[in-house]
């Protein structure tokens, strides 16, 4: 015990300023999450809206619906920053099959009401890109310092994880299937 005690002491007295920053670095990935939590949200509240627009028009596909109220519900309720992030990318999955319903409706896409919320959803989606890229770049940073000599000595023993990138889910790159053609229609 005292010998470890004596090597986390001696990498911190050789690191100098290496604590102060892992916390600096820790605190960046904090801000770049709470930016990508603010678009989040931004996508949250646009959602209810787009979706009761476009219930008038696709009633038969209430199964996408509920997919989206049921991500949109798991993204508020919160909890570890990785469910958030499987929330997230469930609820975007179910926005990419929302919008390609739309476009086999165009009374829908001529809606004003529609229009102006799917652009707004559109660039909303283009924020949420862009802190996730930021967000991703804090981790990168902050997980090679601490997985770095002599930090990654102590940095565990100090309470300094590595974090989970925000990624893209498997499923997101498949493209959504729209099938109105017998057998019950609806998105897959």
């Amino acid at each position: 015990m005292r010998q470890a005690i004596a090597i986390v002491w001696v990498a911190t007295v050789l690191q100098g300023c290496g604590y102060n920053t892992m916390v600096q670095q820790k605190e960046n990935v904090e801000s770049a999450w709470a930016q990508v939590e603010n678009q989040l949200q931004r996508r949250n509240d646009l959602i209810p809206n787009l979706v009761e627009v476009t219930k008038g028009y696709a009633t038969h596909e209430r199964q996408n619906f509920e997919r989206i109220a049921d991500a949109r519900a798991r993204l508020i309720a919160g909890g570890a920053r990785a469910e958030k992030i499987d929330a997230a990318n469930a609820l975007g999955a179910s926005l990419g099959r929302l919008l390609a319903i739309a476009e086999q409706y165009p009374d829908l896409k001529a809606n004003a009401q529609f229009a102006k919320l799917s652009d707004e959803l559109a660039g909303t989606e283009n924020r949420i890109a862009v802190e996730r890229m930021r967000y991703n770049e804090a981790v990168k940073a902050y997980n090679a310092y601490i997985k770095s000599l002599p930090a990654a000595i102590y940095a565990h023993a100090v309470g300094f994880e590595p974090e989970k990138y925000f990624e893209a889910p498997p499923e997101a790159k498949q493209v959504p299937k729209v099938d109105f053609g017998g057998g019950g229609g609806g998105t897959r």
